[in-house]
């Protein structure tokens, strides 16, 4: 394959650019999530795609995206890409439910004079719903984001 004019890396530069190992690089490529072209010696050749590839999936993984819901993100024409894309939404949906009642109870804390924090009212009043039964447990995912039975 003919590698273009455009600015181009070797598997060594790219992974120094994103910061991360070349063997990374090379399982993700095994995982069909990079297809690098090659040049007349065989080498890897990456060009401003790959590395766009390079930084979502990254910022994917930095989110909770497993390798298999990223490789359905980047593949338009991926089996249920639809199904595992809103899972994912879910998950993120459910985290972020969880982020927000976590801040609220460290913001409290952080703000109380209460001794021993499960005694202050205001602050068990956070978790009320889960200590009284009104709601069920936090939703648990797996590692593709789909949720798990208790």
């Amino acid at each position: 394959m003919k590698v273009s004019q455009e600015q181009v890396w070797t598997i060594g530069d790219l992974a120094a650019k994103v910061g991360l190992p070349t063997h990374v690089l090379r399982h993700w490529e095994g995982l069909g999530l990079l297809a690098p072209q090659r040049d007349a010696s065989g080498y890897r050749r990456y060009d401003r795609g790959d590395l766009v590839r390079v930084v979502a999936i990254q910022r994917n993984k930095v989110a909770g995206m497993s390798l298999e819901q990223i490789g359905a993100l980047l593949d338009g024409s991926a089996a249920g890409r639809h199904e595992v894309l809103a899972a994912h939404l879910q998950a993120i949906e459910d985290r972020m439910q969880a982020l927000q009642r976590s801040r609220a109870m460290t913001e409290h804390a952080l703000a109380c004079r209460a001794h021993d924090i499960a005694a202050c009212p205001r602050f068990t009043a956070l978790v009320a719903d889960l200590v009284d039964g009104r709601i069920a447990a936090l939703p648990r995912h797996d590692s593709a984001g789909r949720p798990v039975d208790h």
